[in-house]
C-alpha cells in the first residue's frame, strides 16, 4: 500500500470521527434549549423548514441524522437515527 493511500485513508477516518452528528452530542440536547445552543453543539443544519413559529431542522443525511423541532426559538422535541 502506498504512502499516499495510507494518508488518504487516515484523513477519511479522522474526518468521520470529527462529525458532530453523534450519540454524545445527541445526548446533550434538551427540550427548551435555544436554537443558538443547538447550532453551537451541532453546527449549521443541513436543512430547515417551517411556518407559523414552528421549524424543523436536520443535521446529517438520510442514514445518519439528528432532527430538531422548534417552537419559536426553543427545542420542542428531537430525534436521531444511525448515531454512534
Amino acid at each position: 500500500m502506498s504512502f499516499r493511500r495510507i494518508v488518504l485513508i487516515a484523513a477519511c477516518i479522522a474526518m468521520a470521527a470529527c462529525s458532530k452528528i453523534n450519540q454524545e452530542n445527541y445526548s446533550k440536547l434538551q427540550t427548551g434549549m435555544a436554537k443558538a445552543e443547538v447550532e453551537s453543539l451541532l453546527g449549521k443544519p443541513t436543512e430547515c423548514s417551517g411556518a407559523l413559529g414552528f421549524a424543523s431542522c436536520t443535521w446529517g443525511d438520510d442514514k445518519v441524522f439528528i432532527s430538531v423541532q422548534y417552537a419559536g426559538d426553543k427545542v420542542l422535541m428531537f430525534s436521531g437515527q444511525g448515531l454512534k
